[in-house]
């Protein structure tokens, strides 16, 4: 990671690592759960060469960022504030913007709240949630797959973290990061026990190194899990602090891309959404939609070339 820059900036009351590269338009990058900013490594170096100012924080709670106590300072209220506070800090208008996960379920939010300040947004993994007026986010999905669905097994303050730190932080880690399981993840009862990953493998995958496995460790150690699961435990009250944007139209151009195993497109009803015009209805400017055969949930690093070319496909027409 030769030539990244890292400092630390002040954004919305919380102290911020942000990883940069490169001159030119900005190209924003948010990771997902469990990650860090390192997990779009091969995007920064990518697209920092083809002309571009890559920028990947690591988002609140997470790695090197602060990490506020209070449950409630992670809605996505607070997380979208920090970034626009960031791009602010950055002195650009609007961003690129690339998201996975976590970060792309934040991203949605960025586009709904201030679509002043994106150019275009690349979506990897998690579409559009569209808010059901009837019924609140965790409830539906306690109502889909049961109490044991990992969104509803994160809620319970203290509870996952401890059940975490039974099989250690390095086991965890591979276990999400590793896993190619499609379908919804249901935890075993009681206990963090095979988690996401019943089929976990002793070795690692060919795009995951040694290396790699043990920076996430390093900086999982330092912080612990709270922060990130914290996000889940805001997914009712974003629910409900939303309700002004229900039914409400992202109008920024998108273009999404999925692995065809991942666990989000193969659970929650999501194919049915993103190919039966559901999706395309809440973002009518989605201008692309891409099913990468053979890829499960972590593409951007998985199929790190694929994705490079795809975001700088879709930016560069902007």
């Amino acid at each position: 990671m030769e030539g990244v820059e890292h400092r630390t900036v002040e954004v919305n009351g919380i102290k911020m690592h942000v990883a940069e590269k490169g001159e030119g338009p900005v190209v924003l990058f948010l990771h997902g759960f469990p990650e860090l900013w390192y997990s779009w490594r091969h995007q920064i170096l990518a697209l920092s060469s083809r002309g571009y100012r890559a920028v990947a924080p690591d988002l609140r709670g997470y790695g090197d960022t602060e990490a506020p106590v209070s449950i409630s300072s992670y809605t996505g209220f607070h997380i979208v504030g920090d970034l626009i506070a960031l791009i602010d800090l950055l002195g650009v208008d609007q961003v690129f913007l690339v998201a996975h996960d976590w970060g792309a379920l934040i991203g949605w939010y960025l586009c709904m709240f201030r679509p002043d300040r994106v150019k275009a947004y690349v979506c990897l993994s998690v579409p559009l949630l569209h808010r059901d007026p009837n019924i609140r986010t965790v409830d539906g999905m306690r109502a889909m797959y049961g109490d044991d669905y990992y969104v509803c097994r994160f809620q319970k303050p203290g509870e996952m973290e401890a059940q975490m730190a039974e099989v250690g932080t390095e086991y965890v880690l591979k276990n999400i990061l590793t896993t190619r399981k499609p379908g919804p993840p249901i935890f075993p009862k009681g206990e963090y026990g095979t988690g996401f990953n019943p089929d976990m493998p002793n070795s690692l995958p060919s795009w995951l190194t040694e290396d790699d496995l043990a920076y996430y460790v390093s900086k999982y150690e330092k912080t612990g899990f709270t922060g990130p699961l914290n996000y889940y435990r805001n997914l009712n009250l974003n629910w409900e602090l939303t309700a002004p944007w229900s039914g409400g139209k992202i109008q920024v151009p998108v273009k999404f891309i999925t692995g065809e195993l991942d666990m989000v497109y193969t659970s929650l009803n999501m194919k049915e959404y993103i190919h039966g015009g559901g999706f395309k209805q809440d973002v009518p400017n989605l201008e692309e939609v891409i099913v990468q055969k053979d890829v499960a949930h972590f593409n951007n690093q998985e199929a790190a070339e694929e994705i490079n070319n795809h975001i700088y496909d879709f930016i560069k027409k902007f």
